[in-house]
């Protein structure tokens, strides 16, 4: 006699209460173990929950539209007797289990320095000792690079194990630095505006800021992402293991968790270690009125006077939201402009108007002392135009961050770590430890997620045996201030200083009929071009939403476009995304919505 068992939704992560968009068995069919029974959806994947036996459909508990979560009634299955057939999975294409590598990633690209043999990285030697776990890929590391690896390894077929010395996976991008900041930021965009249409006729009153639910809001949203990553590391079978990792030798790492020290061996490993917040010696660092970027983004209260000590992008990025929500800002910098990467005609929009809403912004100018008083922090400047001694509510501390390569006892494994904290890798992301990799913020500048992702798939891959390498054109940046400044590729700084000829197309918003509809005509798009071949060779775009429109210019800078390709491309109107098309116009002589005396 067949047993009949009813078979339910499996642990599916923190998911719950998802959409069933569709039921792939009916009553009657046959179905191997791990054949997939129904797809499910939610707002952040689709999967398909497999049976985990073979036999018959009797009967369907569910039906298309149906929510369900862990343990829902999928169906009654009556299983097959021993000794019969069993129907077998149909099998997986290989191209569905290895997605496409990314651009940065290119084949067989020999010049790259890609070995032109597919065998996976060299394998370490035989692991001693005994170990708690063990992994063919461990990552020390969970942040945008870290998750990444892990999950594409995964993906490859290794078995990892996860790293993460806080409780929630993602970071410093997703819990203190990318994501939580880019809330608050959006909401700094909507009260300055909601102030900036009284212009147009529209006037709305004061705003009622409610500190706690704003709070609230901007930590929901953080923590719908890194829920997210915990589902998805289950979905692939990643062995996440929270705690502080140290190398102990080239073979292994000590975790130093709440239960006490585990020890994980592994066959290879991928540094994620990221950075930390830059400190100036000195200060008084136990006074929370003085704050790092992760403390100002905890949102404990609304300084009436807030001090920025630098004039970089997360220094801007902060002082924004705490300009929208009525502090006074003053903004102090050691160098002779704001964001010093950027081209100077980039930053000009940005400061004239900051200028107007900040208390001060003081160039050349050094913070020398900071004294804790009952009333605040009495702050001391040093500069060229000296000022005078202030007292604020609270002070930013955004001098920049460092690497955390000296923190992770790479000594044991033999990894190289330079003085600063770096360590060096090569196009396949390796260590001086062939079999140890590093990406993201501990192998180099520019500190910036996107990179991290893609360096973390090129390790990945790599161990997995891909001819890949990293081997990006550009890597852009974008300040997420208001406006936004982006750019990417060659800058006029960097060609002036290496005496490369360009030319220039710059083109104003205030021409932009978007840009005037919208009320921002302040922005600029600049594309730089080789005089003779008329190919791109880096852009700049000042202006709002700067951070979306700079991508067309980074696959055009990959692709090895020119002006005529982005001048005849068609672009939709109106939009911001014609200031490129607009620039290229202009490069080729042919736009008719300016008027541009001929050479």
């Amino acid at each position: 006699m067949s047993d009949t068992v009813e078979i339910k939704v499996p642990d599916i992560g923190d998911f719950k209460d998802i959409d069933v968009i569709e039921v792939l068995v009916k009553p009657g069919d046959t179905v191997a173990k791990e054949a997939s029974l129904i797809t499910v959806e939610s707002d952040k994947a689709t999967m398909e929950i497999p049976s985990p036996e073979a036999g018959v459909v009797k009967e369907l508990k569910l039906k298309v539209g149906d929510k369900v979560s862990e343990g829902t009634p999928i169906m009654l299955l009556e299983l097959a007797t021993a000794g019969a057939a069993q129907p077998q999975a149909p099998a997986t294409p290989a191209a569905a289990a290895t997605p496409a590598s990314p651009p940065a990633a290119k084949e067989g690209a020999a010049a790259a320095g890609i070995s032109q043999s597919a065998a996976p990285a060299a394998a370490p030697t035989a692991v001693s000792g005994s170990a708690d776990l063990h992994a063919e890929v461990v990552v020390l590391g969970a942040g945008p690079g870290g998750y990444t690896a892990a999950f594409r390894a995964a993906d490859l077929g290794k078995k990892v194990v996860l790293i993460e010395r806080h409780a929630t996976l993602g970071g410093v991008c997703l819990n203190v630095g990318c994501i939580p900041s880019k809330a608050l930021l959006h909401a700094a965009k909507v009260v300055t505006e909601a102030e900036e249409m009284a212009h147009s006729g529209i006037a709305f009153g004061k705003p009622n800021i409610d500190i706690d639910k704003l709070r609230g809001w901007k930590d929901a949203v953080v923590g719908r992402l890194t829920k997210g990553l915990v589902g998805l590391a289950k979905q692939r079978k990643v062995t996440t293991l929270q705690g502080v990792g140290k190398f102990e030798s080239p073979n292994g790492i000590a975790v130093e968790t709440a239960e006490g020290v585990k020890r994980v061996s592994f066959d290879y490993c991928i540094i994620a270690a990221g950075s930390r917040v830059a400190r100036i010696p000195g200060f008084p660092y136990e006074d929370p009125r003085l704050m790092d970027s992760t403390g100002a983004l905890q949102l404990a209260d609304i300084p009436r006077r807030l001090l920025v000590i630098g004039g970089g992008i997360i220094g801007l990025e902060m002082a924004c939201v705490y300009d929208a929500l009525g502090a006074k800002v003053t903004v102090v910098e050691m160098a002779d402009g704001l964001i010093p990467g950027a081209d100077r005609d980039l930053i000009r929009p940005l400061a004239k108007r900051i200028e107007k809403r900040y208390e001060a912004i003081y160039l050349n100018t050094k913070v020398a002392k900071l004294e804790p008083k009952a009333e605040g922090l009495l702050a001391t400047f040093e500069g060229e135009v000296k000022p005078q001694q202030q007292m604020f509510n609270r002070v930013l501390m955004a001098v920049g961050r460092r690497p955390n390569g000296a923190d992770i006892g790479a000594e044991h494994a033999g990894v190289a770590v330079d003085a600063r904290g770096f360590i060096s890798v090569d196009k396949q992301q390796r260590s001086n430890v062939p079999h140890i990799f590093a990406i993201g913020d501990v192998c180099g500048e520019p500190m910036l997620a996107h990179k991290a992702t893609h360096e973390a798939k090129v390790a990945a891959e790599t161990i997995a045996g891909h001819k890949v390498a990293f081997d990006a054109m550009t890597i852009p940046s974008v300040a997420y201030t208001d406006p936004e400044v982006a750019w990417m590729g060659l800058t006029e700084t960097e060609a002036k200083k290496q005496g490369i000829e360009y030319d220039k197309a710059s083109f104003p918003w205030a021409a932009s009929g978007r840009a005037l509809s919208i009320g921002r005509d302040e922005g600029v798009t600049k594309l730089l071009y080789d005089k003779a071949t008329k190919r791109i060779l880096g852009a700049g775009i000042v202006g709002v939403n700067a951070g979306e429109l700079i991508a067309e210019l980074v696959l055009a800078l990959e692709m090895g476009a020119d002006m005529e390709d982005i001048g005849l491309t068609i672009h939709p109107h109106p939009t911001l995304s014609e200031t490129p098309f607009f620039a290229a116009e202009m490069a080729l002589g042919s736009i008719t919505d300016l008027y541009v005396p001929k050479k």
